[in-house]
């Protein structure tokens, strides 16, 4: 039963017509899996990466799969506040790191003008999210390219998330 429970996102994007891109072939999921754990210090294997596109944006959610795994909630909240203080300075290095300076989405985020997008952290019961908020379409677009791309390169511990359902675990 838990096993169909992470499917079910994906499974009501599909019915609605809305469908995260297609996984990375396997040598790049592996090497983008291979290049995170310098960038992300939780454990790809415990955790789950959830990527919603909202109409202002999205939210980047990373969940511990066993809601008592305190270090791996620890080492999630830790790093999404870091991440989210950094997109806020331009400072999206740890993504280009992982994905390479051609991931879609990542010039314009990174280019953006001081206070055209928000990056705001908030923590989880089970770990963290990111909610990514602007009020301009190039970067509303810019941001569901982001979070394609990561579904696509981090296909095996990411699912999309479902507009309206951003607060349920999936």
């Amino acid at each position: 039963m838990n096993k169909f429970l992470w499917l079910m996102p994906a499974l009501c994007l599909a019915a609605t017509g809305t469908t995260a891109a297609p996984p990375a072939d396997p040598e790049r999921l592996d090497a983008v899996a291979e290049r995170g754990t310098a960038v992300m210090p939780f454990d790809l294997e415990k955790t789950i990466h959830v990527f919603t596109a909202t109409d202002s944006g999205g939210r980047q959610q990373v969940r511990a799969k066993d809601p008592a795994d305190g270090e791996q909630i620890r080492l999630i909240r830790k790093h999404l506040a870091e991440i989210a203080a950094a997109f806020a300075r331009g400072d999206f290095s740890g993504p280009a790191r992982i994905h390479g300076e051609a991931m879609p989405g990542l010039v314009a985020l990174r280019d953006a003008k001081p206070g055209l997008i928000e990056y705001r952290y908030r923590g989880l019961p089970d770990g963290g999210e990111i909610d990514y908020v602007s009020r301009d379409p190039g970067l509303i677009a810019a941001v569901h390219r982001f979070f394609e791309a990561q579904l696509s390169d981090h296909a095996r511990h990411a699912v999309p998330g479902m507009a309206g359902h951003e607060g349920h675990h999936p």
